[in-house]
């Protein structure tokens, strides 16, 4: 039974929505600059579970098992930053199947601990925050391995057509009824681009002169469930030639507009809602009948160890807690005090080429051996203290620190730091960004 009249429904599975049963759209009122455009946010935790991406769970189960491919109690593989893979669990949880989500441990808690609540069982990896392929030990690489044992499947919502086919069946439809055929501007971010793509297509069909819009983080980022410019070459539904723009907005500009979108409008947003409406701000024309629709994937919920890294006002005082979080607030309270903790794979290979500057690599030895950089010096994170001889005795020496994406080497370069090297940086993206980048490598 599905009365959503009187939201009455036999199944959690009822509340999927369609342009029946749509989330809904909320105009802002506080944070708009514009003097004459209509903003609206699209509230996508009205989902079922949470979320936009319930609409691409469901979607890919039914088409796997309209075509067959699903077997009573499916082993599903996922690789995921989250929210895909906490729609599947929970769908899967009513269809009787079970999900198995390789994801990056740097990855919010918030988000790795629901997936576990949610029963999926998750693989942990040192990986970029958005799975990338190519690195041996990352998410993605992990789940095609599975998905080759006879037991599993991987829908991979990276190149499945079922991806942007569930907004072009439901997103889209709901965004023309609910605004009477009267949006002109269409702004989304990209991370998988199931969204915008199907999305666009679905809106530029009844109205071509409808602008469609997607919005990027800077490279380096720390915003979950988004891609940079070069993470998006990894997901085949990225289409630019369909969308009318692209904008790239920094870390800071969306977790700052983040706090404004909680406070000021009183809508729980998450990050990478804020990062969209950071973008529809710098792209959307302010003129008369200007109507642009934002979607807000989630909420605030998920990201609080997130949010916290980057808005100082709402770190507590205490010198407690976990490693990890004393490790990120020593990074907060150096990229404040201190010359910047990291730097991107180009200046670094600048630097590197152009002057004098001690590379160091702590990744352990069989991955060093695998591929680094030619001047690197091998010096594993866990035994950095018994290796201190190598060390430059000028603690005015510029020294670089690289792992396999960006994780480890934060560690290694505050250890440094901590030994009184006054010129660390930190690789962003690691080895895996280096070689992505067309340099050269050394193997053993």
């Amino acid at each position: 039974m599905i009365d959503h009249q009187r939201r009455v429904y036999d199944s959690m599975l009822g509340l999927l929505s369609n342009v029946d049963n749509p989330t809904p759209l909320v105009r802002l009122n506080s944070v708009t600059p514009f003097e004459h455009a209509q903003v609206y946010g699209k509230l996508e935790w009205y989902n079922p579970f949470g979320a936009i991406k319930d609409r691409v769970a469901a979607n890919m189960i039914l088409d796997a098992e309209e075509q067959g491919i699903l077997a009573p109690e499916q082993k599903l593989v996922e690789p995921t930053s989250g929210n895909t893979g906490m729609g599947l669990a929970m769908v899967s949880n009513l269809k009787g199947y079970s999900v198995t989500t390789p994801l990056s441990s740097a990855i919010p808690l918030e988000k790795r601990t629901m997936l576990r609540f949610f029963g999926a069982d998750v693989i942990e990896l040192e990986d970029t925050l958005c799975p990338a392929p190519g690195a041996p030990e990352g998410a993605i690489a992990k789940a095609e391995e599975l998905a080759e044992r006879p037991d599993f499947h991987m829908l991979n919502q990276y190149r499945n057509e079922a991806n942007p086919g569930a907004h072009y069946k439901t997103t889209g439809p709901e965004i023309w009824r609910q605004t009477d055929g009267n949006v002109t501007h269409f702004v989304a971010g990209l991370g998988t681009c199931g969204t915008i793509t199907g999305t666009g297509r679905f809106l530029k069909e009844r109205d071509s002169t409808i602008k469609v819009h997607g919005v990027h983080p800077q490279e380096g980022h720390d915003i979950p469930g988004v891609r940079s410019i070069r993470q998006l070459q990894q997901t085949e539904l990225f289409r630019p030639d369909e969308y009318d723009e692209l904008v790239e907005v920094a870390n800071q500009e969306a977790f700052d507009l983040c706090l404004r979108l909680n406070r000021e409008e009183s809508i729980i947003a998450g990050p990478s809602s804020a990062m969209a409406l950071a973008g529809a701000f710098k792209l959307v024309p302010d003129e008369p009948g200007v109507l642009v629709v934002v979607i807000f994937p989630d909420s605030a919920f998920k990201y609080a160890s997130s949010v916290t890294k980057h808005l100082a006002e709402l770190r507590t005082r205490s010198t407690g807690g976990s490693p990890r979080e004393r490790m990120m607030d020593a990074l907060v309270k150096n990229a404040k005090e201190s010359p910047a903790l990291t730097i991107e794979v180009g200046p670094a290979q600048e630097l590197i080429e152009g002057a004098k500057h001690f590379v160091v690599d702590v990744r352990e030895i069989d991955e060093y051996d695998s591929g680094h950089i030619p001047s690197a010096v091998n010096m594993p994170l866990q035994e950095m203290n018994a290796y201190q001889a190598m060390l430059p005795e000028d603690r005015d020496t510029p020294v670089l620190v690289v792992c396999q994406t960006g994780v480890r080497s934060l560690s290694g370069a505050l250890f440094l730091a901590s030994l009184g090297y006054r010129n660390v940086r930190s690789i962003n993206g690691g080895t895996t960004a280096w070689q992505n980048s067309g340099f050269d490598t050394s193997t053993a």
